[in-house]
Parts: C-alpha cells; structure tokens; sequence
C-alpha cells in the first residue's frame, strides 16, 4: 500500500475470484479488510470514469470514509479523510465528476478529480438531514430535513429498526429541500407533518422524485408518493390494493418514468413490480419467499435478494411470453444485521453487472458478476 490512510491514498487490489458453489458464476469480491465495507444505497448508482470505478463507504483505521475501486484491476484511492465512525450518506453526480455526503448535519461537495471538497449546507439544530439524491441535471442535491425526535423517543434505525414505528406515529415535521450544488443556495420543496424519506430523484426528469411515508409498510397512510418539485404537487402511486399489503423499497428505471417496487400480500406472498409515475403501465410478478430488496433497470431483468434461510440472489429474466422461472444467480450469505451489511444489489447502468454488499466472511464487503447472457445456463430456482 502507498500513503494508506490519508485523502487520495492509495490501496493496494484487495480483489479475489470465485466461483460461486451453486450457479457457478463467477464473482469479484473486490474488498478484504477487518472493517465492514459497502457500495452506495441501492437507490443510488455509485459506478463513474466511464463504468470503470464504484463509490464505496468503509470503516478502514476506525473512521468512516469514501472510497472507490476500480472495477478490473481492484486498485483503491480514498477520497476522503473524516475522523471517527459516523454514517455517510453519498450520491453521485449524473456527470460521474461529483459527489455529495452528508456526515450529521452538513451536506459537502467532493469533487472526484482533484477531491477537493466545498460545505454546501448545514442543516439547522433540532432536525436530522436524511438521505441524498442529486437532480438529473446535476444541478441540485435533494434530501429531507426531519425533526430530531431522539430527545422523547428510542432510536437505532442502522441496526434492528428501534423505533420505527415510534417515530411515524409522532408524525415528525419534515421539509424536502433542494440545495443548489453551484453555490448551496436552499428552497423548501415541499413539508408536512408526516415522517419523510427515502427520497429518490428521477434520472431523467429534473423536476420529478419520489419520497415515503416512513414506518413499518402495512401500517403508514400510504407508502410512495410522487413529487414535481417545479410546481409543488405530490400524489399516491401505486395504492394497496389490500388492507395490510407492504409496498415499498421503490427506486427509478433508467429511463427515468418507471418505479420499481417490490412488496407482500396480506397472505405473505411476495411480488416485484413497476409502474409509470403517473399510476399507469402497472405490472407486478408474484413469488413464494421472502426477500429484502429488489432491483431492475427496466424490467427486462430482475434480481432481488432472499432472506433468511433462503440467502440467495433469484433472478427473472424478461421473454417473449412474460417472465422466465426463476433462476439462481448465486448465493449472497448477508446477514442483514445492520444497515451497512444489508445486500442492497444493484445492476449497473448497462445492466451487464450486478453490485452487492455481503458479510458472509464475517466483514460488509463488495461483490460484483458478470450476467450470463443466457439465462439457461442458471439453475432454476424451485419455491421452498
């Protein structure tokens, strides 16, 4: 290793190759270090310089930093030099020369080529800074200001969820803010009394995103909301269609109009599904297991990760008459304990790879294969 541990340090490849035990693809693991590593939330891409290199967040010398990797040679250059174990939220510039985190109640710039960074905003006492995502133009970093409720109320949502619930029933004053990544200037968006979040920004529309009612899903009001922060309107997308079904973990497609989503019937079945923003186009496949999150980029594949005791990546792939049977892609092993070790798999922008995070070796560290290109040569995955 060259100059480790200081901003643009260099990290020897830590990669190694496998092949995994059930489909045989072969996979990267593309770090190895006694700290739990993980690539950005899945919501967010984290791959630039021309899909070579992803963003990735470490706990390498006991301080949470930024780091990238480059995706061939496994070579790591830190970007950043914080101090101590705080969480990052990160986003990526749609020009891939950006990015931007929040460490507590501050929003910085790092530019990705020369690292230097500019403090966009700070947020005020009393409120936390939720989630980043940058506009479609690059021109804006949204997120929510939320009322900081930790004074009357439990909370360790990183780790088991403690007082999720707790807090949607306080019904926190929340503002989703749009922070100019010029100059910070900020504007309030939108505000209610409501706890708000899982912002998402549409690739190709400026002017669109999407944000939740948090809380457990069968409980909240209504879970997606849509947003024209042009003009201030918001509207419910994709409705239960039953007392007590979960929708949720919805995130953009690539063009930019679609959301993905996945959720459980009230009978505990499970389905992915899609739909335009405007509540049409609607699609949805139905399972039999359980899973965490699920990922497309345009419905032509789709992968979403099973959970305890079922800890595998089952893969759709898209054909002339409707969706293939299931395919095992490979065998994730993550223990979903905390937020960092969540499995969170995301396809890259040309959806030939798929990224996750796994602590099946006992440290969070990244992963990422090659799709077959022909879906057959996967075993079929049959319902448990």
């Amino acid at each position: 290793m060259m100059n480790q541990g200081n901003k643009g340090a260099i990290w020897a490849a830590e990669m190694r190759r496998y092949q995994d035990p059930i489909s045989g693809v072969p996979i990267k693991q593309l770090t190895d270090y006694a700290s739990h590593s993980h690539h950005l939330y899945f919501t967010d891409n984290g791959w630039f310089d021309e899909g070579q290199r992803v963003l990735f967040i470490s706990d390498r010398n006991n301080a949470t930093n930024l780091y990238s990797v480059h995706v061939e040679s496994g070579e790591i250059i830190q970007l950043t030099d914080l101090t101590g174990r705080q969480g990052l939220n990160v986003c990526l510039n749609p020009s891939g020369t950006e990015a931007y985190y929040q460490r507590a109640n501050r929003i910085t710039k790092l530019d990705l080529i020369t690292l230097e960074e500019t403090v966009l905003y700070e947020g005020p006492n009393g409120f936390h800074l939720g989630q980043l995502s940058c506009t479609a133009d690059g021109k804006h970093v949204i997120t929510v200001l939320s009322e900081n409720l930790s004074h009357r109320i439990r909370i360790d949502l990183g780790n088991g969820y403690v007082g999720h619930r707790e807090i949607m029933e306080a019904q926190p004053f929340s503002q989703i803010i749009r922070v100019s990544t010029k100059d910070g200037e900020m504007n309030v968006v939108f505000e209610e009394r409501n706890w708000v979040g899982h912002i998402n920004t549409s690739q190709t529309q400026p002017q669109l995103l999407t944000y939740c009612h948090e809380g457990p899903w069968e409980l909240v009001d209504h879970r997606i909301w849509g947003c024209d922060m042009d003009t201030g309107r918001t509207w419910k997308i994709r409705e239960r269609t039953e007392p007590l079904e979960k929708v949720g973990h919805e995130y953009w497609m690539e063009d930019g109009l679609t959301i993905g989503f996945h959720g459980f019937r009230a009978d505990g079945t499970g389905f992915i599904g899609k739909i335009n923003s405007d509540n049409t186009g609607l699609e949805e496949v139905e399972f039999n297991f359980r899973n965490w999150h699920a990922h497309s980029n345009d419905f032509s594949q789709v992968v979403v990760d099973g959970r305890a005791p079922l800890t595998l990546m089952i893969y759709w792939k898209k054909e002339e008459n409707g969706f293939s049977q299931p395919k095992i892609l490979c065998e994730h092993r993550c223990s979903f304990h905390s937020q960092d070790v969540h499995a969170h798999p995301r396809f890259s922008p040309d959806g030939s790879k798929l990224l996750f995070t796994s602590d099946k070796n006992g440290y969070g560290n990244l992963y990422v294969l090659d799709i077959p290109e022909d879906a057959r040569v996967l075993p079929n995955f049959m319902n448990p």
